[in-house]
């Protein structure tokens, strides 16, 4: 239900994409996408940051959800994308989420 109440008031276009937040019991992912082509420009996971290492991640949900803020920064500015419009999917900005906003605001992405 509140993901829906959030969906329904943030849209992204080309200009200005959606960063979309998901957590789950183990993993994070991060998408920017794109509402109006219903396109996923970039993505980025906690995958990609343990990805060829066979041992758990590195610090804290909350460390490495803040280097994947700054993975999808970096992928959009590669796509040429400076500004974003954050839906956080549901979950309280609080935590692993809030990590991913200000990662993402660390590596050049504007709100």
């Amino acid at each position: 239900m509140r993901h829906r109440r959030i969906r329904a008031k943030i849209r992204g276009n080309a200009e200005c994409p959606r960063i979309s937040v998901f957590r789950s019991n183990k993993h994070l992912w991060v998408q920017l996408i794109d509402d109006s082509l219903g396109k996923t420009l970039v993505s980025a996971s906690d995958k990609e940051l343990t990805a060829g290492k066979k041992a758990k991640k590195d610090g804290s949900v909350t460390k490495s959800a803040g280097k994947i803020g700054e993975l999808i920064a970096k992928k959009a500015l590669e796509k040429k994308v400076n500004q974003a419009v954050f839906d956080r999917g549901g979950y309280k900005y609080h935590g692993a989420v809030r990590a991913v906003a200000e990662g993402a605001r660390r590596g050049g992405l504007k709100f």
